[in-house]
């Protein structure tokens, strides 16, 4: 039932009490916080559909900060203000040690190197441990990985090395080597990809987060030499599949919703590969305009659905930060 139903039928009866202090907050008073609370993101320019980000400890303003969000018809995301012992001990258990592996460490280590950037080091050094946490399961985990896992979706593991190594050059010299290392081993000697993609629920280019990945840890003339033995025949526009935006038939389902996310990624690819290997190359312009190409197939449709919108814009980011 909404709360707010709840203010109306038991108005004092305790909507939640706080195991620590026993502190106990009502319907009616959680109702009312939450509507001042709406109040403000409206005086404050926040619209329908806008998003916001719950920043804190755990207490008795959180419910009342996403109260105010779903009455407002806001997006939230929740971010832990810090990390317990306890906490960090529940991720080491054994049963543990493939949660969210290996996108999810990655999407972390990502978010801890944007709050490293912010004046204010509060919300960095609070997410310290866990990024140094997940750093130390790919440490763990980069040599048990025998093989590479190339697909088009979560498991990724170039999409997931090439975030973790940015984050790995200011923080952790040693993952940063040994992705690198691993790297290569999996892909330096790979030639003629055919990339035969995408497949129908793929957000990513098995062939594109492979070459930027390499482009990551290769120098510059190095990394050339290697994407011409990779794929040989671009001057040509081949493989045809790489550049050709992907259609997408039903943006209200989840699966086929991750095309558009793939679009944006490939636009990502093709952009900071263009950049690595600098505005004289042959293939420059060739790898800007397949970006723009797939960029414009995608980006008016992140707001489009539910089934795109949740995540589509962290992607439409990276395609135009690159």
């Amino acid at each position: 039932m909404y709360p707010g139903q709840h203010a109306r039928l038991r108005p004092l009866q305790p909507a939640f009490i706080m195991a620590a202090t026993g502190e106990a907050v009502t319907y009616r008073e959680l109702d009312a916080r939450s509507n001042r609370l709406a109040h403000l993101f409206r005086k404050h320019g926040l619209r329908r559909l806008d998003h916001y980000s719950i920043f804190m400890e755990n207490n008795s303003r959180y419910l009342e900060a996403c109260g105010a969000g779903e009455r407002s018809g806001l997006y939230y995301t929740c971010i832990n203000s810090f990390l317990t012992p306890g906490e960090l001990a529940y991720l080491q258990r054994p049963a543990s040690a493939g949660f969210e592996r290996p996108y999810g460490w990655a999407w972390l280590l990502a978010l801890h190197d944007e709050l490293c950037q912010h004046a204010d080091r509060r919300w960095a050094d609070a997410l310290a441990p866990l990024a140094h946490a997940f750093a130390a399961r790919f440490r763990d985990f980069l040599p048990r990985l025998t093989y590479p896992i190339r697909v088009g979706t979560h498991f990724n593991i170039s999409f997931a090395l090439t975030l973790a190594h940015h984050w790995a050059a200011e923080h952790d010299a040693q993952l940063h080597v040994a992705i690198g290392h691993h790297a290569y081993s999996w892909f330096g000697h790979d030639l003629n990809c055919q990339a035969w993609e995408p497949g129908g629920d793929e957000f990513l280019s098995p062939a594109l987060t492979e070459a930027l990945l390499m482009s990551r840890i290769l120098s510059q003339r190095d990394f050339a030499i290697w994407l011409d033995n990779f794929l040989p025949h671009l001057d040509n526009q081949q493989p045809a599949s790489l550049f050709h935006p992907a259609t997408v038939s039903d943006r209200s389902d989840g699966k086929i919703a991750h095309l558009d996310g793939l679009n944006l990624s490939r636009a990502w690819c093709w952009r900071s590969i263009a950049r690595t290997l600098g505005g004289s190359h042959r293939l420059h312009g060739l790898m800007k305009a397949a970006a723009e190409q797939h960029l414009h197939a995608s980006l008016p449709h992140i707001a489009e659905d539910y089934m795109g919108e949740h995540w589509l814009a962290t992607f439409a980011v990276l395609a135009m930060e690159a």
